[in-house]
Formats: structure tokens, C-alpha cells, sequence
């Protein structure tokens, strides 16, 4: 599963972590993730969106559905 944002498509930076002593190691920093529902093209969908896109106000949060939804009452 790749570790991209949905919506900006941001992803994991190599870089080095760097010692005291000068001595460089490989590292990667990820993306802060967060899996939620949003509305796209007027379904729901679950994705997984970073938090500055959530702050930014570029998706739409899905409506919790209050009712339980029966069988009964979709096919009548």
C-alpha cells in the first residue's frame, strides 16, 4: 500500500539523519495520513488524506448516517 495523499499526492522525503559526530544514516519521513470518508462525485469514499489537506478545507467529510438503513424499506 503506497503512503500518498489521495487528493495531493504527497509522499514519503529521504533524507539523512545527521549525528553529533557527523555520521549520516538514511532515513525517510512519512506523510501524516489519516483514512476518511469523503464525498467524491456524490458517493462516499473512504481515502486516505494528510492532515494539511484536511485542515485546508480540500475535501468534503461525509454525513454520519443517523437511521439504520433496511431492506424493507428499499425495495418497497
Amino acid at each position: 500500500m503506497a503512503r500518498f495523499c489521495d487528493y495531493c499526492e504527497k509522499g514519503p522525503t529521504t533524507g539523512h539523519l545527521v549525528s553529533h559526530s557527523n555520521i549520516k544514516t538514511k532515513t525517510r519521513w512519512l506523510p501524516n495520513l489519516k483514512r476518511m470518508k469523503t464525498v467524491i462525485n456524490g458517493t462516499t469514499q473512504t481515502v486516505r488524506i494528510c492532515t494539511r489537506c484536511i485542515r485546508s478545507g480540500c475535501i468534503v467529510r461525509a454525513v454520519k448516517r443517523t437511521y439504520k438503513a433496511s431492506s424493507s424499506s428499499q425495495s418497497a
